[in-house]
């Protein structure tokens, strides 16, 4: 239900992107989403919690917990995402600018030949490095920032701070779990963003553990 909720968004988006004959922010869009995925896993965070705690999974006190949010840091740190992934969209149009020009790519034929050769292939390497400085950043405000929050009464900063310690003290293994992240989101999005439906679940258990792991005391 959680992921069906980012199915209908990245269907929502590539049909704006289409409609709008602006085919080319598909690539900033795609390459932007795992700077808003971490917020989609707040549910399955809390859907984790009582399969750990051996509580039942009643769906509407799972929903009750993930809408009792809004009084709590997690909106603070959901505007974070939100403003870095603004942020992200307008240095892709400015990368696109730098490259491109005044050149439109006016439809999916043109524009893939245009991607794949010259400036095009440069601006996709160079957007992709950035992208993944985005990501990287928020990766680390928010492998164990999201999920403290739900578990504890603590504010964002000291949340984003005991993230971006835990990353800093593991960071092997930190960067080897972003990168499975990085990967198995773009694999999902292939199929239509349908892979979402599976991936979203699997990864949300997954950083769950990984937040109790690194901070078992909690």
């Amino acid at each position: 239900m959680f992921s069906a909720f980012y199915v209908l968004g990245g269907w929502v988006l590539a049909s704006v992107a289409l409609a709008s004959g602006q085919e080319w922010w598909l690539i900033p869009f795609i390459l932007g989403f795992p700077l808003i995925v971490p917020f989609a896993a707040v549910g399955l965070y809390e859907v984790s919690r009582r399969i750990e705690a051996g509580e039942p999974l009643d769906t509407a006190r799972i929903l009750r917990v993930v809408f009792d949010q809004r009084q709590r840091q997690i909106p603070s740190m959901a505007m974070v995402i939100l403003l870095l992934f603004m942020f992200w969209v307008f240095v892709a149009h400015t990368v696109f600018a730098l490259f491109m020009g005044v050149s439109a790519l006016t439809n999916i034929t043109s524009s893939l030949a245009v991607l794949l050769e010259g400036r095009g292939l440069a601006m996709l390497v160079l957007g992709t490095i950035i992208g993944g400085g985005f990501a990287a950043v928020l990766f680390c405000f928010t492998v164990v920032g999201l999920p403290l929050l739900l578990d504890r009464e603590v504010d964002f900063i000291t949340a984003i701070i005991t993230s971006c310690r835990a990353v800093a003290e593991n960071p092997g293994v930190m960067a080897i779990w972003a990168a499975l992240i990085a990967i198995w989101l773009f694999l999902a999005i292939l199929p239509g963003f349908l892979g979402l439906l599976v991936v979203m679940p699997v990864l949300g258990h997954a950083s769950w553990h990984v937040y109790r792991r690194v901070m078992p005391g909690c």
